[in-house]
C-alpha cells in the first residue's frame, strides 16, 4: 500500500510540473502575470449560462490576427479550415460525456467557490492534490473547448461577420447588447411615452367651483341696521338721495381787499363799552409822546426798579385764540394797552386800566393767517400796524374804527416790517422768500414803491437804525446783513456788511433802541451775540457771546432777544429753564435779573416787549406740547 501511494504521489508531482510548464509558456505568449479561472454569469431572457473565460492581453492585439496560445496555433495550423466544424462537434460531445457526471456531483461546491473568489491555478492544484492528473488535464481541455464553443457560436451568429476579428468575450458582449436593444425596441417605449404626453396635454384640470351654501327658507338671518339699508321702520324703502359733491372749505379764507370795520368778535360792536374804549384810546393817543430827553438810569437803579415788578392773577389774561406770534405795548404813560397778534390772524387788544365790571379784552380779525409783526405808529399812537403771512399789511385806526389796507401782495408772504421815516409814512417790508419791499403810505393804492431781490433766501426780521435811518439790518437763515437804502438795486443788491459768525439759523437781529451802537442776534446754536455797530464800515466786531438755550422745538415760537428801550445796554429774552422765567442780560454777558411768576408763570415766554418809559413787561405764554 505504501508503494502504491508513493507511486501515485510521484505521478501527481509530474503532472503538476507539466501543468506548470504549460502555464509558464502561456504566460510568455500572452504577457500576463497570472492565469485564473473566473466564472462569468450572463442572464439573457431568464437563462443563466456559465462561461469560463481565459484572460488575455489587448496590448499586442491586431484586428486581422487574433491572439491564441502557441499550442492551439501549432495544433490547428494544418487543417484549421477543413476540419473546423467536425473537430468542434467531436470536442463538444467529448466534453459532455466526461464533464456531465463530474459537474453534477460537484456543482454546488464549485459554484460557491468560484463566485466568491478568483482561484489561482497554483492554489487550485495544491488544494486538490487528492484528484488525479487526468482531472487537471480535463479542466484545461474544458477551458479550451469552451472557448472554441464560444468561437463556434459567434461564427454561426448571423449579422456579426464584420466582428470576426474580435475576441470571443467581446463578440459575446456585442451579441448581448444587440439582443437587449432589439428587446427594448420591441417594447415600443418611445411610442407609449408620446401617447402619454398627448393624453396629458389634452386633459385639462377641472375648474374648481365653489359650492354655494343652500339657503334655508325658514332660517333666521343676522340683524341689520335699517338706517344703513335705507329702509323705513315700517318696511318701505326710502327714496335715494342724490349725492352732491362736498366742497372743502379753506380753514383760513383770504379776506377781501380794502378797509375792514373794527368789529370785535367777543363783544357787541354797538355796545357802549366798546364805543367808550375807542374814544378813550383816541384821546390818549393825542397826548402821549416820546420822551427822549430823559437821562438813562444807572444799572443799580435799574435793578431796583426791576425787583419791584411783580406778576399776579390780575395781570394774566387769554387775549387771542391760539398761540401768540407778536406783542406790542402802547407808549401811553397814563393807561396800559397791550396788543397781541395770534396764529389765527386775530389781533387782540387788552386794556389793563379798565374798570372792574369790564372785561377789557377785544378781539378783531383783520388777517387770515398768523400775525408776525405788530407796532404802534411812532407818529400817531392811535394807529396800530399789523403784518401777516397772508401777504397783507393793515393799519388799525381807533378814531375811525377801521383797518385800512396799506400793502397787499397775494403772491408773497410777509415776515416783518419797520418804519423807515420818523413820521411812519414809509415802511420797509421783509418777505419770507428773501425779497424786500419799500412802501410809501402817502401813495394811493396798496402796492410797493420798490421791490429788491436780496442775497438772502429767507428773511425773518427787519429793523431800521434808530439814528441813521438809511441803514437797516435783516436776519436770514445763516447770515445777518446790513443794507443801505440809498444803494438798493431792484435787480439785486449786495449788503453793506455781513455778520458771518453764526453757525445755524438766525431768529432775529435788532439795533439798540436809542443810539444803534449795538446789535443783538439770536441764533439756533444756543448763543446770543452782541456786536459793536457804532461805526458802520466793512466790518463790525463781535463784543460778547452769551450762552443761552434757544432750542424751543417745533411747537413753540422762536426766542427773540430784544433791547429794553429804557436801558439800551440790557436785553430781554425768554428761557427754557425750570421754573419758567424771563431773563435780562447786560451787554457784557452778565445776568441782571430774572422774572419768576410762580403759579402765574408756568409756561415759556418766547415773545416779550418792554414799555418805552414805564417798567412794564408784556410777554406771551405758550405751553409746549408733549
Amino acid at each position: 500500500m505504501s508503494g502504491s501511494r508513493a507511486g501515485s504521489e510521484e505521478k501527481a508531482g509530474l503532472s503538476r510540473q507539466r501543468l506548470q510548464v504549460k502555464v509558464n509558456e502561456y504566460k510568455e505568449n500572452q504577457n500576463i502575470t497570472c492565469v485564473s479561472l473566473r466564472p462569468v454569469q450572463t442572464t439573457v431572457l431568464g437563462k443563466t449560462p456559465k462561461v469560463f473565460l481565459v484572460p488575455f492581453s489587448l496590448s499586442n492585439y491586431k484586428p486581422d490576427q487574433p491572439k491564441h496560445p502557441k499550442s492551439l496555433l501549432d495544433k490547428n495550423s494544418n487543417n484549421e479550415v477543413a476540419c473546423k466544424k467536425c473537430k468542434k462537434t467531436e470536442i463538444r460531445k467529448t466534453c459532455r460525456r466526461i464533464l456531465t457526471p463530474r459537474m453534477a456531483a460537484t456543482s454546488s461546491k464549485a459554484e460557491s467557490t468560484l463566485q466568491k473568489t478568483s482561484l489561482d491555478v497554483y492554489t487550485e492544484s495544491d488544494k486538490q492534490q487528492h484528484k488525479s492528473t487526468s482531472d487537471t488535464v480535463i479542466l484545461r481541455e474544458v477551458d479550451r473547448e469552451s472557448s472554441q464553443d464560444l468561437d463556434s457560436d459567434e461564427d454561426t451568429t448571423p449579422g456579426l461577420d464584420e466582428f470576426s476579428g474580435l475576441s470571443p468575450y467581446e463578440r459575446k458582449r456585442l451579441k448581448n447588447i444587440s439582443e437587449n436593444a432589439n428587446f427594448f425596441a420591441s417594447l415600443q417605449l418611445s411610442e407609449s411615452a408620446a401617447r402619454l404626453r398627448e393624453m396629458i396635454k389634452r386633459r385639462q384640470p377641472p375648474a374648481s367651483k365653489r359650492k354655494k351654501p343652500k339657503k334655508r327658507e325658514n332660517e333666521t338671518g343676522c340683524r341689520r341696521s335699517m338706517r344703513l339699508l335705507k329702509v323705513d321702520p315700517s318696511g318701505v324703502s326710502l327714496p335715494a338721495t342724490p349725492t352732491q359733491p362736498t366742497l372743502i372749505e379753506d380753514e383760513n379764507p383770504m379776506l377781501p381787499p380794502g378797509p375792514l370795520e373794527m368789529t370785535p368778535e367777543n363783544q357787541d360792536a354797538d355796545s357802549e363799552l366798546f364805543k367808550r374804549f375807542l374814544q378813550t384810546w383816541a384821546e390818549v393817543s393825542k397826548t402821549s409822546g416820546k420822551n427822549t430827553e430823559k437821562d438813562l438810569p444807572n444799572i443799580k437803579s435799574y435793578k431796583a426798579n426791576l425787583n419791584g415788578m411783580v406778576i399776579n392773577e390780575d395781570t394774566v389774561r387769554k387775549v387771542t385764540k391760539g398761540s401768540v406770534f407778536s406783542v406790542a405795548l402802547h407808549p401811553s404813560e397814563i393807561r396800559t394797552l397791550v396788543a397781541a397778534g395770534a396764529k389765527s390772524g386775530q389781533v387782540g387788544l387788552w386794556d389793563l386800566t379798565h374798570q372792574s365790571k369790564e372785561d377789557g379784552v377785544y378781539v378783531f380779525q383783520p388777517h387770515s393767517q398768523p400775525v408776525s409783526c405788530l407796532y404802534f405808529s411812532p407818529a400817531n399812537p392811535a394807529h396800530i400796524l399789523s403784518l401777516s403771512y397772508d401777504g397783507t399789511l393793515r393799519c388799525g385806526d381807533f378814531s375811525r374804527a377801521i383797518f385800512e389796507e396799506v400793502y397787499r401782495d397775494e403772491r408773497s408772504s410777509f415776515s416783518s416790517f419797520d418804519f423807515l421815516g420818523e413820521d411812519a409814512s414809509t415802511l420797509i417790508v421783509g418777505h419770507w422768500n428773501g425779497n424786500i419791499s419799500l412802501v410809501d403810505r402817502r401813495t394811493p393804492g396798496t402796492s410797493y414803491e420798490k421791490l429788491i431781490n436780496s442775497s438772502l433766501r429767507k428773511i425773518r426780521t427787519v429793523h431800521v437804525h434808530p439814528v441813521h435811518r438809511q441803514y437797516f439790518i435783516t436776519a436770514g437763515l445763516r447770515d445777518t446783513h446790513i443794507y443801505d437804502t440809498r444803494h438798493l438795486n431792484p435787480r439785486g443788491s449786495q449788503p453793506l456788511i455781513s455778520l458771518t459768525e453764526h453757525t445755524k439759523s438766525i431768529a432775529s437781529a435788532y439795533f439798540s433802541p436809542l443810539t444803534g451802537n449795538k446789535v443783538v442776534t439770536t441764533c439756533a446754536d444756543c448763543k446770543l451775540r452782541i456786536f459793536d455797530s457804532s461805526c458802520i464800515s466793512s466790518e463790525i466786531p463781535l463784543l460778547t457771546t452769551i450762552r443761552h438755550n434757544t432750542i424751543t422745538g417745533r411747537w413753540l415760537t422762536r426766542f427773540q432777544a430784544v433791547w429794553d428801550p429804557k436801558q439800551e445796554d440790557c436785553i430781554i429774552v425768554g428761557s427754557m429753564a425750570h421754573p419758567r422765567r424771563v431773563e435780562i442780560f447786560h451787554e457784557t454777558g452778565k445776568q441782571v435779573h430774572s422774572f419768576f411768576g410762580g403759579e402765574c408763570l408756568v409756561s415759556v415766554c418766547s415773545i416779550n416787549a418792554m414799555h418805552p418809559t414805564r417798567y412794564i413787561l408784556a410777554g406771551e405764554q405758550q405751553t409746549q406740547k408733549e
